[in-house]
């Protein structure tokens, strides 16, 4: 399957512009399980195992790190149109947003020229003045904007891929955050090092 096929299936696929979770219409490379990733036809198993293995990406350079020895550019295009780490729209740089399936050096200057990002509903109006409503669904699976640690709604908080209504109850409950240590300390009580460290990718301390 060439990429040109790949990227017109991912476009078919994201056809809306509101989206549960970040990413929705991907496979989280944080989350998705390794006999998922092993029925891509570019992963074999042991590529899967080393991918799970690898966890957690904090950015998408991370996961392109791994791949990179393995896979070459145009079939981590591919891999990227279904299995990505999506990337913060207001602080990736170039070369990550570069990532992105089918991104051109022109497209990745106009993401980088709106920010900073407040509301996705600004990337749409932005970004739509460039290509049509479906090429702004599918670019929107690729990124999310970091939400305010002390003010995101719990509606807001459970577009974090793999948010849970107990995790969002505990994100709420040490509100006011005086500090990303105090995060830290209060999430870690309910999970790991690894999963602190990825949930506060997508957050910010306002």
């Amino acid at each position: 399957m060439t990429i040109r096929i790949v990227l017109a299936l991912a476009a078919v696929f994201a056809v809306h512009h509101a989206l549960a979770q970040a990413g929705a219409g991907l496979d989280d490379a944080n989350l998705v399980a390794a006999d998922a990733l092993a029925d891509h036809a570019l992963i074999d198993t042991a590529l899967a195992e080393t991918i799970v293995g690898s966890r957690p990406y904090l950015s998408a350079m991370d996961l392109d790190n791994v791949l990179s020895g393995v896979l070459s550019r145009e079939d981590r295009q591919a891999v990227y149109a279904s299995v990505f780490r999506q990337i913060n729209l207001n602080s990736a740089s170039r070369e990550e947003i570069m990532l992105i399936p089918g991104m051109s050096e022109r497209m990745a200057h106009e993401f980088e020229e709106y920010r900073p990002y407040s509301s996705l509903e600004q990337f749409r109006g932005e970004i739509g003045k460039y290509v049509d409503d479906d090429e702004v669904a599918r670019l929107e699976q690729y990124v999310f904007i970091p939400l305010g640690l002390n003010s995101a709604s719990a509606d807001d908080l459970m577009t974090i891929p793999g948010m849970t209504p107990k995790m969002v109850h505990e994100f709420e409950e040490y509100r006011p955050y005086a500090s990303m240590e105090q995060f830290r300390r209060e999430i870690g009580k309910y999970v790991g090092d690894d999963e602190v460290a990825r949930l506060e990718s997508y957050v910010t301390l306002d």
